[in-house]
């Protein structure tokens, strides 16, 4: 039984990183699902990203609404 735990806590962790969300496709929607991001801070990732793609997901710092301790909730539920 101890294998089959190990496995299956590898492969939650793994799940955690498939589902990640992309910071330059991800819907308001999905962007509101961040803790601590509502749909007016998603809005306004959106409006962001649609003048430039993310380079980084410390860019996502640029938005007003989101400093580093925000970011720092968040950051390993992002990707680019």
């Amino acid at each position: 039984m101890g294998r089959k735990f190990f496995v299956l806590i590898i492969g939650m962790m793994m799940s955690f990183q498939l589902f990640a969300v992309d910071l330059n496709t991800a819907s308001v929607e999905e962007l509101s699902g961040l803790k601590g991001i509502g749909q007016g801070i998603a809005e306004k990732i959106v409006a962001y990203r649609s003048k430039q793609k993310f380079g980084s997901i410390e860019e996502l710092m640029q938005i007003k609404g989101i400093g580093q301790k925000k970011f720092d909730k968040i950051k390993e539920e992002l990707s680019i």
